[in-house]
């Protein structure tokens, strides 16, 4: 997405955990590199001071962090808090602290990365699609309060993209995605195009609309599909 947004013409601050990738993509953009944790409160503040400082204004956060960690009720504490931290409360925190400029201005755009685990589920890791539906949720909360007032927001939400995440999620994840998984590239282009738009989805696998429509008009039958999957998987 940062190389698709610099190419448009935007100016771009980069943060990441990895110092030298960021600083690697951030000096090929010609953007901005702020290592740290997006998820803390001192990382987002860090991205926002820089961001500011040295333009003035932003018009557009992504919220792009996340991790996935496997398991189901079983998985441990600490799992379920780091899934917590990265794919929800990074959202809450940029949200918490690009508001107050976007709200004065009257305008500015929150892209949160989710899933099509956020509207459907993830197999074999509750961490990551609870979360995951939080995201969603907490987006949806954000265009609904405050798009009268100029500040809007979208859910990206994707099946299997070519990442070290998809990488990570192992035999359970190529069973699943492997086949239909597609280039960041290919996602960063459909956000180019959508960003901004009136939907407040974005899909870079279109079938994630009709699972989604089939998950909240048939539930029994959108389960009995999944058992089905899980079954495989198992």
């Amino acid at each position: 997405m940062a190389r698709k947004f610099a190419a448009l013409g935007a100016r771009t601050v980069l943060g990441d955990l990895d110092s030298d990738a960021v600083r690697a993509v951030a000096d090929e953009v010609g953007g901005i590199a702020v290592p740290g944790d997006a998820a803390s409160e001192q990382g987002v503040a860090e991205l926002v001071d820089a961001a500011m400082g040295e333009h003035g204004r932003i018009d557009v956060f992504c919220a792009n962090a996340g991790i996935g960690r496997n398991g189901g009720p079983e998985a441990d504490e600490d799992a379920w808090a780091a899934s917590w931290e990265v794919n929800v409360m990074s959202h809450v925190r940029a949200a918490r602290a690009v508001l107050p400029h976007w709200l004065e201005r009257g305008e500015g755009h929150f892209l949160g990365t989710a899933s099509a685990a956020g509207l459907l589920t993830m197999l074999g890791s509750a961490p990551y699609s609870v979360t995951k539906h939080a995201a969603v949720a907490f987006a949806e909360y954000l265009n609904i309060t405050y798009a009268d007032k100029g500040v809007t927001a979208q859910a990206l939400c994707p099946q299997g993209v070519r990442t070290q995440l998809l990488e990570a999620s192992g035999e359970t994840g190529r069973i699943l995605m492997g086949a239909t998984a597609i280039e960041a590239t290919d996602v960063a282009e459909m956000v180019a195009e959508k960003l901004g738009g009136e939907e407040f989805l974005i899909l870079p696998h279109p079938e994630v609309a009709d699972y989604y429509a089939l998950r909240a008009g048939q539930p029994e039958r959108w389960q009995a599909g999944m058992r089905k999957l899980q079954r495989k998987v198992e």
